[in-house]
């Protein structure tokens, strides 16, 4: 059995990936605002706080916290909030593991593959490509930095610059479920995805398996806006409008923030599955049918 402490565990991941850790026998503590469970410690960036009894013993961390890109407008304070969410959370954690001396045999982070920019052209991208120059690409270097400190101190680290995840539970599935399926934009900007199993599979492998490095979390199947969109309205039986949503109304909606729906790059799945993991959904067909 091996102790694991979660941040933002109560998230769509985290749920997950705690009830698969649990049936395979490992102890997950979860890091909270406000604690209700047994499993649940206090923790308070602005206090610079995390209760001493969730960091006791601890052999892996997997920090899964940060605030939704997509949930609002990308104002310069939610672009405050969206970094230090998952910025400034790290280094308290980094901080506490010296301050208490615990013995971490893991640091393991979530980033995102907005690390490579949000453009949309014929490039694949992989895990040594440069990092892109907008405010999402930003957001995921200092994330992936804040990361990587735990390596100054001989700890593994383990990064998945993760996709679209797609789960029945919520998230970016359940609002694309439009009465009318259709395309955003231009149709041809990719979206790399992944089932929500096979991501909480990849934290899994990063404890029980010591895969370590930075790993793009997405599925080797590539789709665009257009053929997902179709895919989708197959899945459920709905029309499909191949005439895409106007970019100017996702502008005018969503401001800046529409950036991460009007552009997408094919990402590569090669390294991690070089290093033997193995997808249990690989075509986008699959992934619908089980979810």
């Amino acid at each position: 059995m091996t102790k694991i402490l979660i941040t933002g565990g109560t998230g769509l991941v985290g749920k997950k990936l705690t009830k698969m850790l649990v049936k395979n026998n490992h102890e997950v503590l979860v890091l909270s605002r406000s604690p209700k469970k047994e499993n649940e410690f206090r923790w308070n960036l602005s206090e610079n706080f995390i209760d001493k009894k969730a960091l006791e013993n601890v052999e892996y961390i997997i920090h899964l916290a940060g605030a939704g890109i997509a949930d609002k407008r990308w104002t310069d304070e939610r672009k405050k909030i969206i970094i230090d969410s998952r910025v400034k959370t790290a280094n308290l954690l980094f901080n506490k593991i010296i301050e208490y001396k615990i013995n971490l045999k893991g640091f393991i982070s979530a980033s995102g593959i907005g690390y490579y920019g949000a453009i949309t052209n014929n490039k694949t991208y992989k895990e040594t490509d440069k990092p892109g120059t907008d405010f999402i690409a930003n957001v995921c270097k200092q994330w992936e930095k804040a990361a990587e400190q735990f390596s100054n101190k001989n700890i593994p680290v383990t990064i998945l610059r993760t996709g679209i995840v797609l789960s029945k539970e919520g998230g970016a599935l359940e609002k694309m479920k439009t009465p009318i399926l259709s395309p955003l934009g231009s149709g041809k900007q990719h979206i790399p995805w992944i089932h929500i199993d096979d991501l909480c599979l990849m934290y899994l492998n990063a404890v029980e398996g010591n895969l370590t490095g930075v790993f793009n979390a997405v599925t080797p199947e590539n789709h665009t806006s257009k053929t997902f969109s179709k895919t989708l309205a197959k899945n459920l039986k709905r029309p499909y409008l191949a005439i895409g949503v106007p970019s100017f109304l996702l502008k005018l909606m969503f401001g800046n923030l529409s950036v991460i729906l009007l552009e997408g790059s094919k990402i590569s799945a090669k390294k991690i599955e070089k290093r033997g993991f193995s997808f249990r959904f690989r075509t986008l067909k699959k992934a619908l049918n089980n979810l």
